[in-house]
């Protein structure tokens, strides 16, 4: 295509150019501030960390273990709705007697945050999620959301 066809900017389309002219080489149908599912579905997939996913937080200064649900991942820090590790027995079991569950939801500064590995069984092993459900019958991930949720409707209540 010569040069010749185009005469500033005016009328001036993408079509025009041949895409290999163009700094990313899309053509003229391609918008990347659009979010697309299938875009969505592969960022998911490639970032399990995503909230709600059940995880094992490992903390230093002091060094430290907490079980539960991501509610925020930033670069400022993680926020979380679960527990302690070293109490996670102890939880199930007050559970069993009919007690309530009483996780916290924490934030962890980033520069605290050592490891996040998502809780998945290990082989033989089962998960913590598998193991609270299979203990008290109930799933952990829809436990700690529900609760998470009925303390974000209390915060409103009081204001």
């Amino acid at each position: 295509m010569p040069f010749s066809n185009i005469t500033g900017t005016e009328g001036c389309r993408c079509e025009q150019f041949p895409a290999n002219w163009l700094q990313s080489g899309l053509g003229p149908g391609d918008n990347h501030s659009v979010s697309h599912s299938a875009h969505s579905d592969v960022m998911t997939a490639a970032n399990p960390f995503q909230a709600g996913a059940m995880v094992v937080v490992t903390l230093g200064n002091p060094r430290d273990k907490f079980w539960g649900s991501i509610l925020s991942l930033t670069p400022e820090g993680l926020s979380l709705c679960g527990m302690e590790l070293a109490s996670f027995d102890d939880v199930i079991a007050v559970l069993k007697e009919g007690g309530p569950l009483s996780p916290g939801v924490v934030f962890f500064p980033m520069h605290r945050v050592e490891r996040i590995e998502l809780d998945l069984p290990d082989g033989d092993v089962p998960s913590l999620s598998q193991r609270f459900s299979d203990r008290t019958g109930l799933d952990a991930a829809a436990e700690l959301g529900k609760f998470h949720a009925l303390q974000q409707v209390g915060d409103r209540g009081g204001r």
